[in-house]
């Protein structure tokens, strides 16, 4: 059992998915002034760093490019950030789904480094976060319990359990000073994100900000996270291909979240069959615009460890609902109108629709409109082919890419608030679909979901 244990609960990873001896115990900064303290540690230490490295280059012994972000520099930001989890993390997590010709190359081996690197907190801690859950007698409640978690993430880690009635679970418990550090984090790193000026103009990083701020809100709320997957379990319970964990209220709070264990095998871990890879491809896809179409309601994390496919009864297995948010009427209407606007070749549709959404505001310049029309019809390409459409000959990316430039530096106004999450999702599954070098009959789904 325990040689499944990575494979099972994939989907609590926000960062990390590691086997047990490849991770390590650090104590987790739980204070608001302890976590502004490391952060302002790590400023100087980057400081005194890109110093070193100037002297070293004045004596021909350094290396080139930017001096901030050094190796030893880069080094000391995953070194830091691994320990700190939370707002960290998530700001990562948001900008390393940019593309890599936006994004510095230093910041992406970041971001890469993260995710080999993974800190669970020590007994100590653990045992006071479930003592505080779930009251100082918490170990009745469970049969058997691994104290080494499975999986560690940027809000939490995940523990293989047994329930005393005998069911085996896996139990999700959040590290202490995440939830109540939020804002201080988030201020703290907005600053250092901007006075390093690691990223580029016109990425509206107070939106991205904004964005995590409500994102890590939802996610440090693990009864908010355990009413999505019961959501969802509504949603799908008639569909014979999703399969969705049971939630044990019991034995969860809002700091500790306990569910049924799923099996499966995380879907990009695997090289499968062409035919398996279709099936995978086209039914993750068809979750996709279900969700925006009928369900009106998201599971935005675009993890692809969410998805557990377990062949013995062909299901897909779905994991983590944090990031679960739902949308209003008029922006699912506005929305599906401009997708398929996009879809029948009407560009005129597209920038009409993108003014209803607050896409555009009427006063851009021509190319600007001309970039933002563009990158939509090429995203609906996909929904447009007759037949299957094949992810792995795609050049969509390539496409869009082309008009990231003029967008990044004459968009007038970020893009709405609920396209944030809907996007990443939407853009996951498609690289998901093109890893896979999947063929999906996304016209079909469309029309069969979307409508005409």
């Amino acid at each position: 059992m325990f040689n499944r244990q990575r494979r099972v609960f994939g989907g609590a990873r926000r960062f990390f998915s590691h086997k047990k001896d490849e991770m390590t115990s650090s104590h987790v900064p739980e204070s608001q002034i302890s976590r502004i303290y490391h952060y302002g540690s790590l400023v100087g230490s980057l400081g005194f760093g890109a110093l070193g490295e100037g002297l070293r280059r004045a004596t021909g012994s350094g290396g080139s490019g930017s001096m901030l972000l050094s190796e030893a520099n880069l080094e000391r930001m995953v070194r830091k950030l691994s320990q700190m989890r939370g707002a960290a993390l998530k700001i990562g997590q948001l900008i390393s789904f940019q593309d890599e010709k936006v994004i510095p190359p230093a910041i992406h081996q970041v971001l890469a480094r993260l995710q080999s690197r993974a800190n669970y907190m020590p007994k100590r801690q653990l045992e006071k976060v479930m003592q505080s859950s779930l009251g100082g007698d918490w170990r009745n409640m469970y049969k058997e319990f691994d104290e080494k978690p499975f999986a560690a993430a940027s809000i939490g880690q995940v523990h293989r359990a047994v329930l005393k009635s005998g069911e085996l679970v896996a139990v999700k418990v959040q590290y202490p000073g995440v939830a109540n550090s939020i804002d201080s984090d988030l201020n703290t790193i907005s600053l250092l994100l901007l006075g390093s000026r690691m990223l580029p103009e016109g990425m509206f990083l107070d939106k991205t900000i904004a964005n995590a701020r409500t994102e890590l809100a939802w996610e440090c709320d693990y009864t908010r996270e355990g009413d999505g997957a019961k959501k969802f379990g509504e949603f799908l319970k008639d569909d014979e291909v999703f399969g969705v964990p049971k939630v044990y209220d019991e034995a969860s709070t809002s700091q500790v979240l306990t569910m049924e264990f799923m099996p499966g095998v995380e879907v990009s871990k695997q090289k499968w069959s062409q035919e398996e890879a279709n099936w995978i491809a086209t039914n993750i896809m068809r979750l996709c615009l279900l969700e925006i179409a009928k369900f009106k309601c998201m599971q935005t994390d675009p993890n692809w460890a969410n998805f557990l496919y377990s062949a013995p009864d062909k299901k897909l297995n779905l994991l983590d609902f944090g990031a679960t948010r739902s949308y209003g009427d008029t922006f699912i209407t506005n929305y599906i109108g401009c997708l398929r606007a996009a879809v029948k070749g009407d560009r005129q549709g597209v920038e009409d629709f993108s003014y209803k959404l607050g896409y555009l505001t009427g006063n851009e310049s021509a190319a600007m409109k001309s970039a933002h029309v563009d990158s939509i019809m090429v995203l609906a390409e996909p929904f447009c082919a007759e037949g299957e459409y094949d992810f792995k000959q795609q050049t969509v990316s390539d496409r869009v890419r082309d008009n990231i430039g003029v967008m990044l530096r004459e968009r007038l106004t970020p893009p709405p608030e609920e396209t944030y999450g809907l996007h990443r999702k939407l853009s996951g599954v498609f690289l998901l679909c093109a890893r896979m070098e999947a063929k999906v009959p996304c016209s079909r789904l469309f029309r069969e979901i979307v409508g005409e």
